[in-house]
């Protein structure tokens, strides 16, 4: 969802110890739960003098996150580029890879939508 409508990937996932490229912009992706949150929290507090990162929130159910979870992610807005959401989309379930999943019309809609809020546009 993070790569453009080109045939080039841009997004790629870093191993541990792995340095971030420069120029890059870090993503953290995380689930809408209280453990998603609490990772998130924990990756920040080692985060060091890093660009700050953009966060996806992926729902992980048709429903609003819980509380807890909310409230988390807002204390740590400040230490984050951006908060971007992505729904719960059910086909995500489904699908093998990536590709795949853009084969679905309400997923390229989100991923658009995606790459439009993280571009400030």
């Amino acid at each position: 969802m993070l790569d453009g409508a080109g045939d080039a990937t841009q997004a790629r996932i870093l191993g541990p110890g792995e340095h971030i490229p420069y120029g890059a912009h870090p993503v953290l992706i995380a689930d809408t739960t209280v453990y998603g949150a609490t990772r998130v929290e924990e990756m920040l507090r080692q985060w060091g003098p890093l660009p700050r990162p953009w966060l996806v929130l992926v729902s992980d159910a048709p429903a609003r996150p819980v509380a807890e979870a909310r409230y988390l992610v807002r204390a740590l807005e400040g230490r984050l580029a951006g908060v971007a959401r992505v729904p719960y989309l059910p086909v995500l379930r489904a699908v093998k890879g990536p590709e795949e999943a853009l084969e679905y019309k309400d997923v390229r809609s989100v991923a658009e939508k995606l790459r439009r809020t993280m571009e400030g546009k």
